[in-house]
């Protein structure tokens, strides 16, 4: 019997912005996410089903905070215009509606936010009585701030980064093929149906709907599972309006989240996983390109599935990244132990990429 797959956690949300590093400095300042693991003008030659059936230029990073959770991909049309929304993102619309970022506590962060002039909503309780409260980028993109009780470090900072996102979908048992099927967020821990306060401020908030939030029960393994943490993933679907699909019409790379990246080991179980499941890759490197992909600093495999209304679910099995590359030392993860996280102290190595203000 072939291993199954090991997913250690969401390695980054995926987010199309106009300008890398104006929106790079605004997430170090409200998110923490200082560490640099890659930067890289390329080309994206293998989003062909995605990106007009044209490689596309680009200018992307991969950022992360050391306090925990996935990162951001902040990703950079560089020869043509990204395009916004046709239409301004309803809650509960299909695709990535927001990105929860975990919180040491949500109002010392909301007062702090206050101090920087965030776009913020009151803070107010999600269906399981927790505090939480929402904040806009300069480019309309939503986060939810919620309480976080797993740190890989701490520090002076509010926020860890990336604790999950909220998706809009047109069936929820169908989407949870994807997100409890494949992905292992398998526990409930709410499933709730109504209109809801914290939710009533945003665009479309005020609609009947149901929600779902999940968690995974299994402890995550992998090299940088004691780093992302544990996420939760909360499905939306509106009941009493046709939602629209955020990216239709629009090229993956565009304004807004583009896709939910999950960090993997054992590439090949998984394609035969999602095949069995109903979800095919639509995107292998390693069957376009022998192998592997190189970011320039980062190399490994990756893939792309959909979810039942369309979003991109991208799997990374990383195979080498940077921990001091001007001294050109490069963590190599050929040959560990996929099941086992890297020691903390290598892991704290990625200090060495830090961006100071």
């Amino acid at each position: 019997m072939e291993n199954l797959p090991i997913i250690s956690g969401i390695q980054q949300v995926g987010i199309g912005v106009p300008d890398v590093h104006q929106a790079w400095k605004w997430y170090r300042e409200f998110f923490g996410t200082d560490i640099r693991i890659f930067e890289d003008k390329a080309e994206a030659q293998l989003m062909l089903p995605y990106t007009g059936n044209e490689p596309r230029s680009r200018h992307a990073a991969l950022a992360i905070n050391l306090q925990g959770g996935g990162g951001f991909e902040i990703w950079q049309y560089t020869e043509r215009i990204p395009l916004p929304p046709q239409s301004p993102v309803l809650t509960g619309d299909l695709g990535i509606n927001a990105v929860k970022i975990k919180a040491k506590d949500v109002h010392q962060t909301h007062r702090y936010f206050k101090t920087r002039n965030g776009n913020l909503s009151p803070v107010l309780k999600d269906p399981a009585g927790q505090d939480t409260f929402f904040i806009r980028d300069p480019y309309e993109n939503l986060f939810q701030i919620v309480p976080g009780n797993d740190w890989f470090l701490k520090n002076r900072r509010h926020t860890g980064a990336v604790y999950g996102t909220i998706h809009g979908v047109s069936d929820i048992e169908n989407a949870r093929k994807v997100y409890s099927g494949i992905l292992g967020y398998d526990e409930a821990v709410y499933d709730v149906t109504g209109t809801f306060e914290d939710l009533a401020h945003l665009p479309g908030g005020s609609s009947r709907m149901r929600r779902v939030l999940l968690q995974h029960s299994k402890k995550r393994k992998g090299s940088f599972s004691a780093l992302f943490g544990s996420s939760q993933i909360e499905l939306i679907q509106v009941l009493d309006r046709q939602p629209r699909r955020i990216f239709e019409d629009r090229f993956w790379g565009d304004l807004g989240f583009i896709h939910l990246c999950f960090d993997i080991s054992g590439m090949d179980s998984l394609r035969h996983l999602c095949e069995d499941k109903g979800f095919p890759f639509t995107v292998d490197s390693f069957a376009n390109m022998n192998g592997q992909f190189d970011m320039g600093e980062a190399a490994g495999h990756f893939a792309y599935i959909e979810d039942p209304d369309g979003t991109l679910i991208e799997f990374v099995e990383t195979l080498r990244i940077p921990i001091a590359k001007k001294l050109g030392i490069y963590l190599n993860l050929r040959k560990r132990n996929p099941e086992k996280s890297l020691p903390r102290w290598i892991i704290r190595a990625l200090a060495l990429g830090r961006i100071r203000d």
